[in-house]
């Protein structure tokens, strides 16, 4: 992302809603990033940008001249898929539902990528320690922006993201599979995550 797009991005101030579009398009890879975070289909995860995208540009000139688009608009998609899952009164993500039964005991398939099998290990963590690790790892957010994105307290993110890392990090001791590879893949992700908690 560039640097003018970066700083629309998270301190709009004075910019016409013509303006604030095409910001919002300039991040729609971060939003189907973190969409599909949140649930592993593809197709799922597009309408769920889409749908939030609606309710963004419906509610433009709610937009708080001067703050974080970004965190607006990842909270828009995070509040689309947490209203949609109560609406249906689900206890699971939809994730967990479109995991088909037999993945758990799936064998390990030697030289698989180390990225997919990272993928996999975050999959098997908790919604909201996943949702932590992939705001503050994969999107760079700080701790700040997050908090905001989920609504909860600085703490309780940098709590998450905490637990998050040890969980994973157990996980990936307990895989089958090129443990050599899938570490080198692990250490690059999870060094995002180390950056940010000094910041």
């Amino acid at each position: 992302m560039n640097d003018s797009v970066n700083v629309e991005a998270r301190g709009l101030s004075d910019e016409t809603p013509e303006q604030l579009r095409v910001a919002i398009i300039a991040l729609l890879p971060d939003l189907r990033g973190f969409a599909r975070f949140l649930v592993r289909d593809r197709a799922v995860a597009d309408d769920l940008v889409q749908d939030a995208l609606v309710r963004a540009l419906s509610a433009l000139e709610q937009f708080q001249a001067g703050t974080n688009l970004k965190a607006w608009l990842f909270t828009i998609v995070r509040n689309t898929f947490y209203e949609a899952m109560r609406r249906r009164k689900r206890e699971t993500t939809v994730m967990q539902e479109q995991r088909p039964a037999d993945e758990a005991e799936r064998p390990a398939v030697e030289g698989r990528a180390a990225v997919r099998e990272l993928q996999s290990l975050i999959w098997t963590l908790p919604p909201l320690l996943r949702e932590a690790l992939i705001l503050v790892g994969a999107q760079e957010m700080t701790y700040d922006e997050a908090a905001l994105v989920c609504g909860v307290p600085v703490g309780t993110i940098k709590a998450r993201v905490s637990r998050g890392r040890t969980a994973l990090a157990d996980a990936m001791r307990r895989a089958e599979g090129d443990v050599e590879n899938l570490h080198t893949g692990a250490d690059t992700y999870l060094s995002g995550v180390s950056e940010q908690s000094h910041k």
